[in-house]
């Protein structure tokens, strides 16, 4: 049995944690002082150019004589727009995620033919290995799906006959592979959550090869298997919306990280998910989730802006939300005006049929995209320009697809894999370089003091008997 400690309640972890905050410290004028860029961002907030890519382009400002100056936002793949894709997806009355996968992958768009033998590969691919699910997603249950994802991903290491290759030809045979077995994963770990740590039933459905990716993902997170045709395809463009957002993201440059190193495809790919969990990257949208459903339950009229502003101004002052001062769903590193998976999502809202309680939601989304820059000014006493971001509304999407929270985040996984893989791929093709960043060291030399010279300190503490201090 694991032998569990709580720091909480453990006297020794206690004392040491003390001294933690005096030994780890570091000023924050080092920072300045040394030319650090943190978090490998530039004084005017802009991302340190780290490489070059021809996969994806994120454009929310222009830099004229220094300054820069906001600009409406545009997500391009391989140089095509995003909101384009999705349009001629809807004017065909088709699904686009298998598209966009083979463009960033591949770096063109398919012809039909090309298309249809992509998406059969994906299909084969779905089926995850005989007795995978039963010995690696249910007899270890995840209360967090995105750590059973990583976790997957990195077992099926031991199902591949060829797992260190990293020519590319295997590494794209893995990221097909990957793309395909991801949802399926997902909603397996779903479904070992619900018995585990609901007592719910849980339902494993045969897969049909003959679906869509989302398609797929509806029929086996839900019990009867039931979905209409409008619900898929808008999980489709939710996919086709966060398959990729350049190399500078979090996720896409862990994984372009740990590529570089030389590791396997396995190992790179648990690192993006691992990123992608994170509250500050694709964790945010169960944060703006807790926030909107907070707002709900406080606010008498969540149609009225003024009543709005007023939450929000607590928010900010951390009187309330969840105390760390961000109303989550607004500003973004890069777009200034705007956010163009926002918009999309947003007018894809706008065309549903919505109950009272999303219409109610709806309504409170937009006054906190209308009301958050205005009540920055007040509370800052200062102007920002910021727009709402992605995670704004695509929990409201989520919601009216009767998607379960537990799944926003891994399925923002299962679109993103696509740009992971692709740029695992680039980077293997064109850098050739360990990526390898300097930390300038502020520590001080110290001469090495005996054991028996040392006097206590709060750390050395921790390990005498409490009976037996003096």
């Amino acid at each position: 049995m694991f032998n569990y400690i709580d720091p909480v309640k453990d006297e020794t972890i206690l004392t040491l944690c003390e001294a933690l905050e005096k030994n780890y410290h570091i000023d924050f004028e080092d920072y300045a002082k040394y030319n650090v860029k943190r978090g490998l961002r530039n004084a005017d907030g802009t991302g340190v150019m780290a490489g070059v890519t021809k996969i994806c382009s994120v454009e929310g400002y222009y830099i004229s004589d220094g300054e820069r100056i906001p600009k409406q936002g545009k997500l391009t793949y391989r140089g095509y727009n995003m909101e384009d894709i999705i349009e001629n997806c809807e004017k065909e009355d088709r699904f686009g995620f298998e598209e966009v996968c083979w463009l960033l992958i591949f770096g063109t768009l398919p012809t039909k033919e090309q298309l249809d033998i992509f998406t059969k590969s994906l299909r084969i691919a779905r089926e995850l290995p005989d007795e995978f699910v039963e010995d690696m997603i249910m007899k270890a249950p995840s209360p967090n799906i995105m750590n059973k994802l990583a976790r997957s991903v990195l077992s099926l290491y031991s199902y591949d006959p060829n797992p260190d290759d990293i020519s590319i030809e295997n590494i794209v045979r893995q990221s097909v592979q990957l793309i395909a077995q991801l949802p399926t994963i997902m909603s397996y770990a779903y479904q070992v959550k619900r018995k585990n740590y609901y007592k719910k039933s849980m339902y494993i459905h045969q897969l049909k090869p003959e679906q869509s990716v989302a398609e797929s993902i509806l029929r086996t997170i839900r019990s009867d298997c039931k979905f209409t045709d409008e619900e898929a395809k808008l999980l489709d463009k939710c996919l086709i919306i966060h398959a990729e957002h350049s190399g500078g993201n979090n996720s896409s440059f862990s994984t372009r990280v740990l590529s570089s190193s030389g590791t396997d495809t396995y190992a790179a790919i648990s690192a993006g998910i691992g990123s992608l969990k994170g509250s500050k990257h694709g964790g945010a949208n169960i944060k703006v989730s807790e926030m909107v459903r907070e707002m709900e339950e406080n606010i008498k009229d969540v149609t009225d802006e003024n009543q709005v502003a007023e939450y929000l101004a607590k928010i900010m002052r951390k009187e309330a939300g969840d105390g760390s001062g961000l109303i989550y769903g607004m500003g973004h590193a890069v777009y200034t005006l705007s956010d163009p998976r926002a918009i999309v999502l947003k007018k894809q809202i706008e065309k549903c049929q919505l109950d009272e309680a999303c219409q109610k939601r709806f309504a409170l989304l937009k006054n906190i995209e209308k009301m958050a820059p205005v009540v920055f000014k007040q509370v800052k006493k200062q102007e920002k320009i910021m727009c709402a971001n992605v995670d704004l509304y695509s929990g409201l999407v989520y919601d009216i697809l009767k998607i379960p929270a537990d799944l926003f985040t891994p399925l923002f996984a299962t679109a993103r894999i696509a740009g992971w893989c692709a740029h695992r791929i680039e980077e293997v093709l064109t850098a050739d370089r360990i990526i390898r960043p300097a930390y300038k060291s502020v520590s001080h030399s110290r001469e090495y003091v005996p054991i028996e010279k040392r006097e206590k300190s709060s750390v050395e503490e921790a390990y005498i008997p409490k009976e037996e201090r003096i």
